[in-house]
């Protein structure tokens, strides 16, 4: 298995099996997603106090679990790339920025949309979206420093980073709502016990995440076959 994993970090390997793997992830995710969005929107019912504007939810508790998700995912593959040096590591960072801070502004501006007629305002310095707008600048910050020079290789190690730094705001994203008196409701899907929500409301908010999950891994695959075209073309310039 490791073998195989090791053999799959080179460029020309992975590019020469990248291709064959796009369908087995694209189709299911077009598939969960109107599954998600028709039972989210149609079939699940309304809630008893929030009324069809709960129903933002299939699209902004995916989109901040995502915005997590990838960043833990940015960080521990950047510390394989300082570790062991492996590029494809590095380039999965790369390409997986822009996706983390798509979903984090997505996040954001849905929260803000939902949040309006909950709390009467678009915006509060609540630690829960105080948190998130923290990790959507540093989404920006990576993103920068790997454009940042001539070489982009020069951006890898320090993004890396700040990868790496930057991971102490996911627990504080996490806890915000049981550490601090937020506005923002407490965990209602991921709780030790059971879950606070409804199965009619939670099964269509799991379909829509894991249709979310088949996303990213889809437009990473996409855009990691690009990378690596680009680079051996600039590899190929500069001999």
């Amino acid at each position: 298995m490791w073998k195989w994993i090791q053999k799959l970090a080179s460029p020309k390997v992975f590019y020469e099996t990248i291709n064959k793997l796009i369908p087995w992830f694209l189709w299911p995710f077009i598939g969960l997603m109107l599954l998600g969005l028709y039972w989210g929107l149609v079939v699940a019912p309304a809630d008893y106090q929030q009324g069809e504007s709960f129903r933002i939810m299939y699209i902004h508790v995916p989109s901040a679990w995502m915005s997590m998700l990838i960043y833990f995912i940015m960080a521990v593959v950047g510390g394989v790339g300082l570790i062991w040096q492996i590029k494809m590591a590095q380039v999965v960072a790369k390409v997986s920025a822009p996706i983390g801070a798509s979903f984090t502004l997505i996040a954001l501006a849905t929260g803000a949309i939902w949040g309006k007629p909950m709390w009467g305002a678009w915006w509060v310095w609540d630690a829960r979206l105080t948190s998130v707008l923290l990790l959507f600048f540093i989404y920006i910050a990576h993103i920068s420093l790997l454009n940042a020079f001539d070489n982009p290789k020069r951006g890898e190690r320090p993004s890396a980073i700040l990868a790496l730094v930057g991971i102490i705001n996911l627990p504080i994203i996490k806890w915000s709502v049981d550490w601090w008196n937020t506005l923002h409701q407490p965990a209602s899907v991921t709780r030790l016990d059971t879950p606070a929500i409804h199965y009619e409301m939670l099964i269509p908010l799991l379909v829509m995440s894991l249709s979310f999950m088949l996303y990213y891994i889809t437009i990473v695959i996409i855009r990691m076959h690009n990378e690596i075209v680009v680079r051996k073309i600039n590899s190929l310039r500069i001999s």
